[in-house]
């Protein structure tokens, strides 16, 4: 089913603070403290320590605010500023500058009253609510919010680990790895070929590999255009695969190759001095850039912390997102389950809130509301074509998300220039909306 323009441009409003607060009966209301709840005192406000300042820790400490403004809410991150993934590939293509995609904590510390932070966590005592941090502080908490994000499989791919990325950049998570990658392809020699290795699902995405691919072809077209893009994937399949290649056929002929795992697409040993990868079947390839996307699992301090599990991700009560393995602590974000959700900016920030309305349930003493989820995943593939893929999402008899059949949907096939240039600044406005209601 695909969604018409007008529901598009408006999608991301239906996750506005006002509805959310009516929807849930919460605005304007404050937590009656009691020992029900988990509180250590009947008379002390609740404590809420909320772990990590991207979009799904940011959120979630400013609509604990929104939702009961007698929350005491720390928010805990241990950088002062946060850079975007969402965005991240756009300056890969010359369309923002790292500038454009940083945002801080001004915001939720002056206008929303949580206190902020900047500090590493360097220990979690869920037996006695307390996080300390790297400083020396430590905070006792009734209840804990883990945002902690995604780190990699060191080892997976021989050859490959953090010395490695200073080399061959994953720029998986924005900041100087995003810059780092930028100046090798502009240092790169027109006629040279960018490798790009995609991880195994589930991975974050910003919103993905072949988003980054794009942009890049956007930049060798404008700059270097003898230049190729090898695609080395570690699937068969990827999300909007048919929109992408129809775009890259259209826009980038003979520039960009997809090789899937079935064909020695999956790398399993890189040399950083020769910049030269091997896959699985025996192969090699050597590129001028190399970009290494590893695979990934939930963040150090998540595992360390005891909520991930062999998989190496956080199971959760999808209702809530408590951890299914330490009580008191929700995990968000990229290192939880979420059922069929992605990884995604969109899904934490949409998570966040939810989570949010749940925590003041549960101090209240009230049933959590029945979440209904949505996703969007915008796309662009060159400054005036954009493509995405919306999604809502309800939890299902045995307790997971579920996609809801015939909602959201896919930009058409057969799309006009015109409809493509409307979703490419409907992927800006989605950026700069999700921004804003996630940190200010």
């Amino acid at each position: 089913m695909t969604m018409s323009r007008i529901s598009r441009r408006n999608f991301v409003k239906l996750m506005g603070a006002g509805g959310a607060l009516s929807l849930f009966g919460l605005a304007g209301c404050e937590t009656a403290p009691s020992k029900a709840s988990g509180t250590s005192s009947a008379k002390a406000a609740p404590r809420v320590v909320v772990i990590g300042g991207g979009f799904g820790g940011a959120t979630c400490a400013k609509y604990l605010r929104l939702y009961d403004p007698g929350l005491n809410v720390t928010l805990v991150e241990q950088n002062a500023s946060y850079v975007t993934c969402p965005g991240s590939n756009w300056m890969l293509g010359g369309l923002r500058k790292i500038e454009d995609l940083t945002q801080n904590y001004d915001a939720l510390r002056d206008k929303h009253g949580v206190d902020v932070v900047i500090d590493r966590v360097v220990g979690v005592d869920t037996a006695k609510r307390v996080v300390s941090l790297a400083g020396g502080k430590s905070l006792a908490y009734d209840r804990l919010v883990m945002s902690p994000g995604i780190d990699f499989r060191w080892g997976e791919i021989e050859g490959y680990d953090e010395a490695a990325t200073l080399l061959m950049p994953h720029a998986w998570k924005a900041g100087p790895q995003t810059v780092l990658l930028q100046k090798q392809l502009h240092a790169m020699p027109d006629g040279g070929t960018f490798i790009m290795t995609a991880p195994p699902m589930p991975f974050r995405c910003p919103p993905g590999p072949p988003e980054r691919a794009s942009m890049v072809a956007h930049y060798f077209k404008t700059h270097k255009p003898k230049s190729k893009i090898l695609i080395l994937d570690a699937k068969d399949n990827f999300s909007k695969q048919a929109l992408f290649m129809q775009a890259w056929d259209q826009l980038y002929p003979g520039m960009i190759e997809w090789v899937p795992v079935t064909s020695a697409g999956k790398v399993v040993r890189v040399d950083t001095a020769t910049r030269t990868v091997h896959t699985a079947n025996g192969s090699t390839e050597k590129g001028d850039v190399v970009n290494i996307i590893p695979a990934q699992r939930a963040a150090s301090l998540a595992v360390a912390t005891g909520l991930a599990n062999d998989a190496g991700w956080c199971p959760v009560n999808q209702l809530t997102f408590e951890s299914t393995k330490v009580p008191n602590v929700h995990v968000i974000g990229d290192s939880s389950v979420a059922g069929a959700m992605p990884k995604s900016g969109h899904t934490a920030n949409n998570i966040a809130k939810m989570t949010a309305a749940a925590i003041v349930s549960l101090f209240r003493g009230v049933p959590p509301p029945q979440p209904s989820h949505v996703n969007t995943c915008y796309s662009l593939v060159s400054p005036d074509y954009g493509i995405s893929i919306a999604a809502v999402y309800r939890l299902g008899e045995d307790g997971q998300l579920q996609g809801v059949k015939g909602a959201g949907g896919l930009s058409p096939a057969n799309a006009s220039s015109q409809q493509r240039a409307q979703e490419a600044g409907y992927a800006m406005g989605w950026h700069k909306g999700i921004v804003t209601d996630s940190f200010t």
